[in-house]
C-alpha cells in the first residue's frame, strides 16, 4: 500500500493501493510510522507521491461506511494522527501530487511544506459539505494557513474542486508541472534543501510551523470526538452511499467501453 523508495538522501513514500489510492487505517499508520522514523534512519526529506493520475482519493468511504461507530472513531483517531505526524515532521515533506486530490487527498497535502502539482484534467480540494459532512475544524485552519480565510471559507463551503491551474493562481500548490516531471521536481526540491546544514533547517521549520502544529493538535482532538457524531447522521449516510453508487457506476461505464 506504500511504497518506499530512496534517492540519496531523499525517501519517496508512494500510495499504491489500485485503484484510487483509498485511505484506510492500515495504510494510514503504515505513513504515519514511515514519517515518524525517517530522521532516525538518516533521511533529509521525504516525497509523497501516487500513481499516475491519482495521488489519492481520500478516504475509502466503501471500507468505512461498513464500519461500527468504534470502528469509524478509531480510523478517525489514525487519520488525524497521521495529520499531526506530517505538520510535525522534523525533516520536510513534499506532496508530490501525482493526478487526483479530492478530500483527504487534499488534506495530506496540506500538512506537506510544499505542493507539487500534476497539469492536466485533475482536480484537488475538500469537498465533503457535498455529502453533508461539516468541514472537520482541523481541515479548515490547514487551508487557511495556506491561502487565508476568505478563499478557505469560499472552497469549504461550496465543496467546490479546483483545476491545477486554479489551484495555483490562489496558492493551493506552489508549482503544476507536466505529470513526468512532478516527482522529479519534488525530489530536487527536498535535495536542495538537505544540502543545508541539518539542524539549521530542522530547528527554523518548526519555529516557523509551531503556530500550526498548537493548532492542529488542539482542533485533531476536538474533530476525533465530532467527527464520527456527523459521519452516523442519516443526512450524511444517505449522501454517502449515493456518492458510492455514482462512483460504481461511473467505473461500469469505463470498464464496458
Amino acid at each position: 500500500m506504500i511504497k518506499t523508495l530512496d534517492h540519496g538522501p531523499v525517501r519517496e513514500l508512494r500510495f499504491d493501493r489500485p485503484p484510487a489510492n483509498a485511505l484506510i487505517p492500515e495504510l494510514m499508520q503504515t505513513l504515519r510510522v514511515a514519517v515518524n522514523g525517517a530522521e532516525a534512519e538518516g533521511v533529509r526529506g521525504l516525497v509523497l507521491s501516487g500513481t499516475p493520475g491519482m495521488f489519492t482519493g481520500g478516504l475509502d468511504v466503501p471500507y468505512l461506511l461498513g464500519l461500527d461507530r468504534a470502528g469509524l472513531r478509531q480510523a478517525v483517531t489514525v487519520l488525524f494522527d497521521l495529520v499531526q505526524v506530517l505538520v510535525a515532521s522534523p525533516v520536510p515533506i513534499v506532496a508530490a501530487i501525482t493526478g487526483h486530490s479530492p478530500a483527504a487527498g487534499a488534506v495530506i497535502a496540506l500538512c506537506c511544506d510544499r505542493r507539487i502539482m500534476a497539469d492536466g484534467s485533475y482536480v484537488i480540494g475538500v469537498n465533503e459539505v457535498r455529502v453533508g459532512l461539516p468541514m472537520p475544524e482541523v481541515v479548515l485552519a490547514l487551508l487557511t494557513r495556506q491561502i487565508g480565510p476568505r478563499l478557505a471559507e469560499e472552497l469549504t463551503v461550496t465543496g467546490r474542486l479546483l483545476s491545477p491551474a486554479e489551484a495555483l493562481a490562489i496558492g493551493l500548490v506552489e508549482q503544476v508541472v507536466p505529470p513526468e516531471q512532478v516527482v522529479e521536481q519534488a525530489i530536487a526540491w527536498v535535495r536542495d534543501l538537505a544540502g543545508a546544514p541539518a539542524y539549521a533547517v530542522r530547528a527554523t521549520r518548526l519555529a516557523a510551523r509551531r503556530d500550526l502544529i498548537a493548532v492542529v493538535r488542539r482542533l485533531a482532538a476536538i474533530d476525533t470526538d465530532r467527527f464520527p457524531e456527523e459521519w452516523f447522521r442519516p443526512e450524511v449516510q444517505a449522501g454517502l452511499k449515493a456518492m458510492v453508487e455514482q462512483l460504481s457506476a461511473k467505473a461500469k461505464g469505463r470498464s464496458a467501453r
